[in-house]
C-alpha cells in the first residue's frame, strides 16, 4: 500500500514538473515577444527622431537662408565645419545636407509634421484614403507615413516620385509590405502604381464588399517578367518553367501575399485528369489562385475552362476557412472588349491580364530612338570610313 502511494507521489510530481514546464515555456514566449515588440518601438520611434532630425535641420538652413540671404554656399561650408568639430557623427555630408533642406522644402511647416507623427500611434494604418484629392489632406497624410520610412527610402521617393499621391501609395506599401530600398527603386521603375487593379476582372458581380476590392487591387495589368529569357516563338511550358526558375522574382512581380503550392496541379474528375498550369494561395485574400499561362491573345474560351478549374479546386482542396478560389488568366496580349463578354455571367472570380517579357520604352522616347535599321546604317559607314582612312595612310607612308 505504501508502495503505491509513493508511486502516486511520484506520478502527482511528474506531472505537476510537466505542467510547470509548459507554463515556463508559455512565459518565455511571451517575455520574448514583448522584448521584441519594444525593440520595434525603439527602432520605429529611433527613425521618427532622425527624420524629425533632419527636417528640422533642413528648415533652419532654409529660415538662415530667407533671412541672411544666403546662397547655396552655406552648406557646403556647414557641412565642413560639422565634420570637424563633429567628426564621430556619420550622415552631414554637403550631398546629405542638401536632402535635408530639400526635405523642409518637400514637407512643410515642422509643427504640422510633428502632429500628424504624434498622432500616429499605429503607424499607416490610421490612413483612411491614399486617394484624397484635397492637398493639405494629402500632405498631411504624406508627413505622417515620411516619418515612418527610413532616410534612404525618403530620398528615393524624393529623387524618383514627384507626384504626391503616387509618392503617398509608394509610402503606404512600403510600410505595409516592408519593401527594401532595393525593392522600392524596382517597383517605382517597373511603374508599379499603374499597374495596380487594372487587370479585367468579374470580382465585382462574384465577391462580395470589401473582398472584392482588395481582390482587385492584389492583381496588376501587364506584369512584367523581364527577368526571362525566352526567344520567340515560345511554348506555354516553358513559359512556367522560366517563371519557376526565378520564382522569388516571380513572386515579388505577382506582390505581397502570394504563396507558391505547386505547378501542373492534377485535378481527378470521374477517372480523368486535368492539370492547372500554377497554383497559389493568397494569405490576405484567404483564397487559392489559380493561374492559367498562354501565348498569344486572350480567347473567350479560356474563362470557361477557368471557371472549371476554380469549381474543381473549391470542390477538393478548399478549406471551410478559405474563401471562394480566384483565377488569373495571363495571355500576351488581352483584348479588354473580349475579356469583359467572355467574363460576364460567370459566376467564378476571374481576372484577365497581360505580361510582357520585355519593359516597354515610354512614349516619348521611342520617337528620338534611332531603328535597328539606321543603326546598322549608321555602323556600317563609320567601319567603311574606318577602313579607307587606314588606307590613305598606308599609301602616304610609301611615298
Amino acid at each position: 500500500m505504501a508502495k503505491k502511494v509513493e508511486r502516486l507521489k511520484a506520478g502527482s510530481l511528474a506531472a505537476k514538473n510537466a505542467l510547470d514546464a509548459a507554463a515556463y515555456a508559455s512565459l518565455l514566449e511571451e517575455v520574448k515577444e514583448r522584448i521584441r515588440a519594444a525593440q520595434v518601438r525603439a527602432s520605429l520611434a529611433a527613425n521618427r527622431e532622425l527624420i524629425l532630425l533632419y527636417w528640422s535641420i533642413g528648415q533652419i538652413i532654409i529660415d538662415r537662408q530667407q533671412k541672411k540671404g544666403w546662397g547655396a554656399g552655406v552648406i557646403p561650408r556647414l557641412a565642413l565645419d560639422l565634420h570637424n568639430d563633429l567628426p564621430e557623427v556619420k550622415g552631414y555630408s554637403e550631398r546629405n545636407i542638401g536632402y535635408m533642406v530639400r526635405f523642409a522644402h518637400e514637407y512643410g511647416d515642422p509643427q504640422i509634421l510633428q502632429q500628424a507623427v504624434a498622432k500616429m500611434p499605429d503607424g499607416p494604418n490610421r490612413v483612411r484614403s491614399a486617394g484624397n484629392s484635397d492637398q493639405s489632406g494629402l500632405f498631411q497624410i504624406l508627413q505622417r507615413l515620411v516619418a515612418e520610412l527610413p532616410w534612404g527610402h525618403n530620398i528615393l521617393l524624393m529623387e524618383k516620385m514627384s507626384d504626391h499621391t503616387n509618392r503617398l501609395w509608394y509610402a503606404q506599401q512600403t510600410i505595409k509590405n516592408g519593401w527594401s530600398r532595393d525593392v522600392l527603386a524596382m517597383m517605382i521603375k517597373s511603374q508599379t502604381h499603374a499597374r495596380h487593379g487594372k487587370a479585367v476582372t468579374n470580382f465585382s458581380m462574384t465577391l462580395p464588399p470589401p473582398h472584392s476590392d482588395l481582390a482587385q487591387q492584389t492583381l496588376k495589368n501587364p506584369y512584367l517578367f523581364d527577368f526571362l529569357t525566352l526567344e520567340k516563338p515560345f511554348r506555354e511550358r516553358e513559359l512556367e518553367t522560366g517563371l519557376l526558375e526565378h520564382l522569388e522574382k516571380f513572386l515579388l512581380e505577382l506582390g505581397a501575399g502570394f504563396a507558391f503550392v505547386g505547378r501542373q496541379i492534377k485535378l481527378d474528375i470521374d477517372d480523368e485528369d486535368f492539370y492547372i498550369d500554377l497554383l497559389f494561395y493568397h494569405l490576405r485574400l484567404r483564397s487559392y489562385v489559380v493561374i492559367d499561362l498562354k501565348t498569344g491573345a486572350f480567347k473567350p474560351e479560356y474563362a470557361g475552362k477557368m471557371n472549371f478549374y476554380l469549381n474543381a479546386v473549391d470542390d477538393k482542396l478548399r478549406h471551410e476557412q478559405d474563401n471562394s478560389s480566384i483565377g488569373l488568366i495571363l495571355c500576351q496580349d488581352k483584348n479588354k472588349t473580349l475579356a469583359e463578354y467572355a467574363l460576364r455571367g460567370i459566376k467564378a472570380a476571374i481576372g484577365v491580364s497581360e505580361y510582357q517579357l520585355t519593359r516597354a520604352l515610354p512614349k516619348e522616347l521611342r520617337s528620338s530612338l534611332p531603328s535597328i535599321e539606321e543603326i546598322e546604317k549608321e555602323l556600317g559607314e563609320e567601319v567603311s570610313g574606318k577602313k579607307k582612312g587606314v588606307g590613305k595612310k598606308k599609301i602616304g607612308g610609301k611615298k
